[in-house]
């Protein structure tokens, strides 16, 4: 096949370099976005009168019946194009001819591969909206079955404070709406047209810029040609989006880890979720869950590659920006593989209610209520605040706890004690007592989802 841009060549590309330079692997996957982006640009040049009505036809005829082919897998992209767009212009000459070639009519590969890629990401974030929808409900749906099972809240991976569990579970339902907010905001800048910027400075021709912009969806063209075909911003900001979405997903799946394990055992993943040793039979691992937490970091690294890409590049296209497709494909797939095995993962997960609250009978984290109750009956928060430090040190070297200390040895530290101070320190009375807003209670945890309104 020959190289659309041949003419002042007089050797072939060199074989290697032919390899080096070819990204049909990569972006064939965008070949409807290709076809559609051209399908408007004929359409567009035949109404301004730039090409005759018949070939446009003609043009939009033909890559009709190529995209149906390549969809029934008739027609496939494989050979040594250099990618999917002299790909698809050379399909559609071998059918009709010389109208085929006047599709690049006022149109580069510059603006024409902006346009593919901001079509393309537009539907894959649609498709990353509802997968995290998705995670989201399900997380709602595990939070409500557990509301009312008390579990310990950690600071510095420390027994801190009494809550549900149903309450931990929502954090990551505020963590991945966020993720979803973001995914709109970037998709909402994303969604300029660039088509027709040409190769940097516009065409000659009498195009209709905001013709092929409402044919495709777009809100509106790129302002600027320079700008239209060398922004990789929306690349830039996916990239994070994807980052911090899966920064999220991996604290998800370090938590499970951690619960899943002999030393806490508060959650236990279906099998389906798990896999098993070669050598240690008694094994469960949950090894879904430290997929995700590594992926993370590949899609980290992919973040960082194309804003290194980015950094030095003078205006207007570079090669350099070939890079970008791999890295941010690689970033969205990453991203909903990972949703696509979170979601049913916690959708079949149990938690143990009573080891949960076992933990939470443990390590004193009805310390702060304490304190509290003394603020109740006057004293000053700071002053509780040591009495109760104190109180919890002494119970660590008798071996005992706050509920089993006797009255008397708190009558030591303080006149205001009365036995009133056994029903504030009860666990069950410490995590019904938080319900401020956002707070850890049961009666928090269901406001809470219906604020949601999923």
């Amino acid at each position: 096949m020959d190289k659309i841009w041949t003419g002042r060549f007089s050797k072939e590309l060199d074989e290697t370099a032919a390899r080096f330079n070819n990204s049909l692997p990569v972006d064939k996957r965008m070949y409807r976005q290709d076809i559609l982006g051209s399908m408007a640009h004929a359409a567009m040049l035949g109404q301004q009168e730039i090409i005759s009505e018949e070939d446009a036809e003609a043009i939009v005829s033909g890559l009709e019946g190529i995209l149906a082919d390549i969809d029934s897998g008739a027609l496939v992209i494989e050979g040594n194009a250099e990618d999917i767009h002299s790909f698809v212009e050379a399909e559609l000459t071998a059918r009709i001819g010389d109208a085929g070639r006047r599709l690049h009519t006022g149109r580069s590969r510059n603006d024409q591969v902006a346009t593919d890629l901001r079509l393309y990401l537009r539907e894959r974030c649609e498709d990353i909206y509802a997968l995290l929808e998705e995670l989201i409900r399900t997380l709602a749906r595990k939070a409500e079955e557990y509301s009312d099972a008390i579990m310990p809240g950690y600071t510095h991976l420390q027994r801190a404070q009494p809550l549900m569990f149903g309450h931990h579970l929502l954090a990551y339902c505020q963590m991945f709406l966020r993720d979803r907010s973001r995914f709109l905001d970037a998709s909402r800048r994303m969604n300029r047209c660039p088509l027709g910027a040409g190769a940097l400075a516009g065409a000659t021709f009498p195009i209709d810029r905001d013709l092929t912009s409402d044919m495709l969806g777009f809100d509106e063209p790129c302002s600027n040609s320079m700008d239209a075909v060398s922004d990789r911003d929306f690349c830039l900001e996916l990239a994070s989006c994807c980052s911090i979405a899966m920064a999220h997903l991996s604290r998800l799946a370090e938590e499970l880890i951690l619960w899943c394990s002999w030393e806490f055992r508060f959650v236990n993943l279906d099998d389906a979720f798990a896999t098993g040793s070669s050598m240690m039979p008694q094994k469960k691992n949950p090894d879904m869950a430290e997929l995700i937490r590594g992926k993370s970091g590949r899609v980290f690294g992919r973040n960082m590659a194309l804003l290194t890409m980015v950094k030095g590049l003078p205006l207007t296209y570079n090669k350099d920006l070939q890079e970008d497709k791999e890295a941010i494909f690689d970033c969205m797939d990453t991203l909903e593989d990972c949703l696509r095995v979170a979601a049913p993962m916690i959708a079949t997960m149990t938690a143990d209610r009573q080891r949960m609250r076992q933990a939470a009978a443990e390590g004193f984290i009805n310390a702060t209520d304490l304190a509290d109750h003394l603020v109740g009956k006057g004293l000053p928060f700071r002053t509780a605040y040591k009495l109760v430090g104190e109180l919890v040190a002494r119970c660590e070297q008798e071996g005992t706890t706050l509920e089993q200390l006797p009255l008397a040895v708190y009558r030591e530290y303080s006149e205001l004690f009365g036995e009133d101070l056994y029903a504030a320190i009860d666990l069950d009375a410490c995590a019904a007592k938080r319900q401020s807003l956002g707070g850890g209670s049961k009666e928090s945890v269901l406001a809470q989802l219906q604020e949601l309104k999923l």
